[in-house]
């Protein structure tokens, strides 16, 4: 039923968009442990075909203990490496968004020895590691500010991965992105550049977890949404060709769009990818295509950057069995089908762009920190929203407290608020 109807604010013109097309960066020699032994002919052969398939730009990674091995060391070298990596994805044509603190990559966690055992500290809570990481990205951005195809500083790859082992509470949250977004601009200075965080997806449908949906898209530059199929078994529950798991990343934008204070606030969906099984190899292909077209439907996203280069290759042990085959590239180089798709998707896109039609009608979002899965995969209100996209809809997603808000629907163009059936 019709919760509240409003005038639409007259729109504004709306140019051609540009949207970024990139890809996260996993080397094919070694994965991140390449780090150890960095090999610059091997990374440029790497970001060279990337840039070929017609991608604008890399995200990139270098490992926390690498780069700080004690609390007041941070490795001049290792910066050092990261600065060539960077000027290299330049000279292939490449922008660069470069994670600080990793933190989590791939279902490893990389801490440095002073974070554990007999000196363990608690990343998130315990102050001198707080302004260990502090110091440690406003080095990094020190050392690559000014460089013109450096998109920015992020904190770090999905920070939230490590709560299960330093607890820590919303506010204690808040104060630790405050922090370290605070010293990844000072370290960029008038240099600039985006400064973001990640977090993956329980802060936007995990019941009572620490990071919230309010951080994510209200602190930083952007918002980062992190919508992955095998989120709250998404793509097992409704199946690999469903609505469900096709319209999953423009289902994250929305989400993230109702949670933020300013309508404008871009969004990137800054990581999105095809894990086998949840998404057959054959199915893979068709499901990038919808993926990116689907999330190009949305006003105010920034890009997409799909998950990731390379697979990483069988001779490492330990990976879970996803993580092997989810490269555009396989571990000898070379191009599989779903990296063809994702290039001439990107390509059409580019030749003619759209601007998104409107979404003036909104599915109500009413829930606590305490029921936020009913937002995720699974829960009510993720399966109306997907029901009305199925139809026909574009639905948009207000919440609750801001449904009877002129000022706030009309900013974002809509005119009814309808609530879940």
């Amino acid at each position: 039923m019709i919760h509240s109807r409003r005038t639409r604010a007259e729109p504004e013109e709306d140019p051609i968009r540009t949207l970024r097309f990139g890809v996260n960066y996993t080397p094919r020699h070694g994965w991140f442990h390449s780090w150890h032994d960095f090999d610059p002919a091997r990374a440029r052969g790497d970001l060279d075909a990337i840039a070929a398939l017609g991608f604008d730009h890399v995200r990139v990674f270098h490992l926390w203990p690498l780069l700080q091995p004690n609390r007041t060391l941070i490795r001049t070298a290792a910066v050092d490496r990261l600065a060539h990596l960077v000027d290299l994805a330049g000279e292939a044509g490449l922008d660069v968004m470069v994670d600080g603190v990793q933190g989590h990559l791939s279902s490893f966690d990389f801490y440095p020895e002073w974070t554990r055992g007999w000196h363990h500290r608690n990343v998130f809570t315990d102050p001198e590691a707080i302004e260990a990481q502090a110091a440690l990205l406003r080095t990094l951005g020190r050392a690559l500010a000014g460089r013109p195809h450096l998109l920015g500083l992020q904190l770090g790859n999905e920070l939230n991965n490590l709560v299960e082992h330093n607890p820590v509470t919303a506010d204690e949250v808040d104060h630790y992105l405050d922090t370290l977004l605070a010293a990844a601009r000072d370290g960029l200075g008038t240099a600039g550049g985006l400064v973001t965080h990640s977090a993956y997806d329980a802060a936007w449908y995990g019941d009572d977890h620490p990071f919230t949906p309010e951080a994510s898209a209200r602190k930083g530059d952007l918002t980062t949404v992190h919508p992955w199929v095998f989120s709250a078994d998404c793509a097992r529950r409704y199946g690999p060709r469903s609505p469900q798991v096709r319209h999953l990343a423009e289902y994250g934008v929305e989400l993230a769009k109702a949670y933020a204070t300013d309508p404008a606030r871009p969004v990137w969906v800054q990581e999105t990818g095809a894990p086998e099984p949840h998404i057959p190899a054959a199915d893979a292909p068709d499901f990038a295509r919808a993926t990116v077209r689907n999330a190009a439907e949305c006003a105010g996203l920034w890009g997409v950057t799909w998950w990731c280069s390379h697979d990483v290759d069988r001779s490492l042990a330990d990976f879970p069995e996803l993580e092997y085959t989810l490269g555009l590239f396989d571990s000898t180089g070379r191009a599989k089908p779903i990296a063809e798709a994702l290039a001439e998707t990107v390509a059409d896109l580019r030749a003619r762009p759209r601007s998104p039609e409107p979404r003036d009608t909104a599915l109500l979002l009413d829930c606590t920190p305490g029921t936020r899965s009913v937002s995720g995969p699974g829960g009510a209100y993720f399966e109306a929203w997907t029901r009305l996209r199925t139809e026909g809809s574009r639905p948009a997603v207000v919440l609750a407290d801001r449904a009877q808000d002129a000022e706030h629907l009309a900013a974002r163009g809509i005119e009814e608020v309808v609530r879940p059936a």
